[in-house]
């Protein structure tokens, strides 16, 4: 097998070295050598399973008529325990004291593994199973992440027990020693044939393996031996009833069900958090683990147990012997069946506690955001994962049971794409969990010499010891600002190999990647210099007089543009193509100097400046808001901001006034088509008044949900324009305009804002780009447009061509 190394501080050639500092002069290298290592070794494999789930849970999703009922609900359900754990943890107990079992509440991973470890010795002690082969007591288990996070396997191999893996994936695992790379899917970082290869050295077979049957069968004849000689049977829970005692298995191999009743003695091992009231309760989430998990209706094996049962152990040297009828143990199996559930804390009452971890406590491991998630594809989760867990979702695990720097290790691989939150099957805000990490560990970092000068330089509202790094893309408004104003200089500094060096070794900025050029005139200074508001007011009435046969009110619009960092100091063109169509379609436009939305200090996890940029906001657009005013919004990232992140920063009211009265651009642009605004006042496919395809909503649809008429184009959808489900508008206006566009199945371009820029992921992104440049190459059009600023830039890079705004291919040429 390829040599591979999955700690973040060891180079490609394996050598050691500890990641503990996280500064950026120690571990940039570091990291970027880990990456670039798992992208060669495990990124094709990693992403060919998880993309291939994606899509599934994507067309099950679709086919799930009351898909989000469904997620309320298990959310609900999840809220509700959490509220009343202690209450349910009492519960449990009495309902497994009842049938005959026992419940023990583990404090931490120490006191669940010495307990377990008794167990095991004690019920050797007086097994009636065979004896394994190496004499020592033996224990058969299924897949856990909970016992991972015990390192339950190492913890009773060093009391001299011996511990099998029972499920294919973790049992490949253990053969190769080996962790798991995704909380599903453990193995899905080696190929087939890597795990043929191992398993023909380590068990020297009379023939090589090559197929999956060969494996899976060799492996079911091993693994059943295991089970037939085992003491004890461990297994996770996916879900434990509180009321009846029930152990819930949600599986597609049979080996946890066998581990559970074949061996005399169950322990059943799960975090608090698995507790749910009631059997009733079950229902949704029985129906949506494996839909989120591998896109399956259902799970192969739905397991209830509410151990220990009545009936007796089998004796497998008597196969024939009817079950049951000599209940002596000498000769027909034990009916002294054991039953111990673990409850485990280990840092769940403090995350409990805390209102910014505690949604992670409603995760039900099922792995969908990771499966969503771009980066994850591209490295899995020996990159994007701590010491347990991987993933979106693990940054909450891992700062609650293992602490912050475990989770500072790979929180930066979380871009805050919010494509994750749409996978969730309980609706879990994961990016938000990531942000607070991360806010928590900018705010943890030891100061540096020169913070004091910073602090002097940037408006901020950040501590001192804030990464350099993260400081400047938090502020790039500031920075954006001053390069606009000393621009050309600027640009021509910015691509000297000298400064070029220096923002590399200062900031992460890598060399290989182009930097904007900023324009010297912004969009708000070309507003004014063009005539202001009211210039824009007889533009748009003379765009009302030509268009407008009978105006309706819904045209009666004036509208606020939101002018973002990028399109008022570097890509001004989607900005004027903007102000152009709309004054076109009818509609005055204001483009006043507003403040940065917040979005890029939140992505870096500066959560005070990105709560005090919010109410700069808001209190510049209150009066416009008042005065009934749309915001219209360029850059789908800001208005994210606005209709998500802003709910956090914002009292209720002012939220849901910005909410409701903004606007991403093409949307408003459908919405005034839907309302009588005429296409043909825009530039359309066939330019010169030449009208190809226009659409009038009756086309016949291609197998992509494409026109079949149109000029071609191809069309790449912002990840959160998206999550916001404003793709759907983008694609009919391009339609109205004469456009036949075919839109990206690969959802992110890897560029993801400033995340492209750095250093340690700027391998990660152009990987995940490469993907979607593949499939628009693929589509053999020569017009290819991109509705978000990093999408754009990346895609330029990528295919060496202009890549505009949608709006820039339908604004008018005047004006």
């Amino acid at each position: 097998m390829a040599e591979r190394s999955h700690a973040p501080g060891q180079t490609e050639s394996g050598g050691g070295g500890s990641t503990a500092s996280h500064t950026p002069s120690n571990s940039r290298a570091e990291t970027a050598a880990h990456l670039r290592q798992l992208l060669e070794t495990e990124g094709d494999a990693i992403h060919a399973h998880t993309s291939v789930s994606n899509l599934q849970r994507h067309e099950v999703f679709d086919e799930t008529e009351n898909l989000d009922a469904l997620r309320s609900e298990a959310r609900a359900i999840k809220e509700d325990a959490i509220d009343r754990l202690p209450e349910l943890i009492e519960t449990v107990r009495e309902a497994v004291e009842a049938n005959g079992g026992t419940v023990y509440v583990a404090e931490n991973a120490a006191d669940a593994n010495a307990y377990v470890a008794d167990i095991v010795d004690d019920r050797a002690a007086t097994s009636t199973a065979a004896e394994s082969a190496s004499g020592r007591p033996s224990v058969v288990k299924s897949k856990s992440m909970t016992t991972e996070e015990l390192d339950l396997n190492d913890a009773l191999e060093s009391e001299g027990i011996e511990v099998t893996e029972t499920d294919l994936g973790e049992w490949v695992l253990q053969v190769a020693d080996d962790t798991p790379s995704h909380i599903v899917g453990p193995a899905m970082h080696l190929t087939r044939e890597e795990i043929a290869e191992l398993f023909t050295e380590q068990f020297d077979p009379d023939e090589e393996f090559e197929t999956a049957e060969e494996l899976t069968r060799f492996a079911r004849d091993h693994l059943g031996e295991r089970i037939r000689e085992a003491d004890v049977g461990i297994t996770g829970a996916n879900f434990v009833v509180a009321e009846s005692g029930t152990i819930t298995l949600v599986t597609n191999e049979g080996n946890a069900r066998k581990c559970a009743v074949t061996p005399d003695t169950h322990v059943a091992i799960a975090g608090v958090e698995k507790l749910i009231p009631s059997i009733r309760d079950l229902e949704p989430f029985v129906d949506l683990i494996a839909k989120s998990a591998t896109g399956q209706e259902i799970s192969q094996y739905v397991t209830m147990l509410s151990p220990p049962t009545e009936s007796p152990t089998l004796t497998f040297d008597e196969p024939d012997e009817p079950i049951g009828a000599n209940t002596d143990a000498e000769t027909n199996g034990s009916t002294d069946r054991e039953f111990h559930l673990v409850l485990l804390d280990n840092g769940r009452t403090e995350m409990r506690a805390d209102d910014q971890l505690r949604e992670t406590l409603y995760c039900i491991r099922c792995g969908a955001c990771s499966n969503s998630c771009a980066n994850f594809q591209a490295v899995g989760g020996h990159g994007f994962g701590g010491e347990t867990y991987s993933g979106g979702i693990a940054t909450g695990w891992e700062a609650g049971v293992h602490g912050q720097d475990s989770a500072a290790e790979f929180n930066d691989l979380c871009t805050g794409c919010t494509r994750c939150v749409d996978a969730c099957p309980v609706k879990i805000d994961i990016p938000w969990i990531n942000t607070v990490v991360r806010d928590r560990v900018n705010r943890d970092a030891e100061p540096e010499a020169y913070d004091f000068l910073v602090d002097g330089l940037t408006p901020d509202e950040e501590s001192g010891g804030l990464d350099l790094g993260k400081r400047f893309f938090g502020n790039i408004a500031t920075a954006a600002k001053l390069g606009s104003a000393t621009a050309p200089v600027s640009n021509w500094l910015g691509e000297t190999a000298p400064v070029r060096a220096l923002l590399e070794r200062t900031l992460g900025i890598d060399q290989r990647r182009a930097l904007p050029s900023f324009e010297r005139q912004s969009l708000v200074d070309w507003f004014d210099a063009r005539g202001g508001e009211g210039e824009s007011k007889r533009r748009a009435a003379a765009g009302r007089k030509e268009t407008h046969d009978e105006p309706t009110d819904a045209l009666d619009r004036e509208v606020v543009l939101y002018p973002d960092v990028y399109t008022n100091y570097v890509d001004t063109d989607r900005g004027k193509a903007a102000v152009r169509t709309l004054e076109a379609l009818g509609v005055p436009v204001s483009v006043p100097d507003l403040p940065e939305s917040g979005r890029a200090p939140l992505s870096q996890g500066m959560v005070a400046t990105a709560d005090a940029q919010a109410s700069k906001v808001y209190a510049a657009l209150a009066e416009d808001l008042d005065a009934g005013r749309d915001v219209v919004v360029i850059e789908p990232s800001d208005l994210a901001a606005f209709q998500r992140e802003y709910e956090r920063f914002l009292p209720e009211r002012s939220f849901e006034r910005l909410r409701d009265n903004s606007y991403e651009i093409c949307e408003f642009i459908f919405g005034l088509f839907e309302n009588g605004a005429d296409p043909a006042a825009l530039s359309t496919a066939g330019g010169d008044g030449e009208r190809i395809g226009v659409g009038n909503g009756n086309e016949r649809g291609n197998e992509n949900g494409n026109r079949d008429n149109g000029h071609p184009i191809a069309y790449h959808s912002h990840c959160q324009q998206r999550t916001l489900n404003l793709e759907a508008p983008t694609v009919a206006v391009l339609e109205r305009c004469g456009y036949a566009p075919r839109t990206s199945t690969v959802e992110c371009c890897g560029m993801a804002g400033s995340f492209g820029y750095k250093r340690e992921y700027y391998e990660v992104s152009m990987d995940v780009g490469d993907r979607l440049a593949s499939e628009i190459e693929q589509a053999s059009t020569d017009l290819v447009v991109a509705s978000g600023t990093s999408c754009g830039d990346q895609l330029e890079t990528l295919l060496d061509r202009t890549v505009p705004h949608p709006v820039e291919v339908i604004a008018p040429d005047h004006g």
